[in-house]
């Protein structure tokens, strides 16, 4: 299953959050920390964006947001875990 990884402007666009808000949110545990895919340049998981919107949506607290956060953010070193299939080599 492949990641899409959105960039800053993207992600900005999808929340409806300006930069500032956006990186409060990060520091306040409300949205998760983005993942480096070069020297300079970040993402975030399109499917962590999509939970936090849905989140958001359904009308959770911030406390129930952070507890998303968190789960997303251990999701990943899980992941990073997993053994890569052959075709995924391709």
């Amino acid at each position: 299953m492949a990641t899409t990884i959105l960039r800053i402007p993207v992600v900005l666009h999808l929340r409806g959050r300006s930069r500032s808000g956006h990186y409060l949110d990060i520091q306040q545990g409300l949205f998760p920390h983005p993942v480096k895919i070069g020297l300079r340049a970040t993402g975030h998981p399109e499917h962590e964006v999509e939970a936090i919107n849905s989140a958001r949506i359904a009308g959770k607290t911030e406390e129930e947001i952070r507890a998303l956060v968190v789960k997303l953010e251990s999701a990943r070193k899980t992941a990073n875990q997993q053994p890569l299939s052959k075709g995924a080599l391709k």
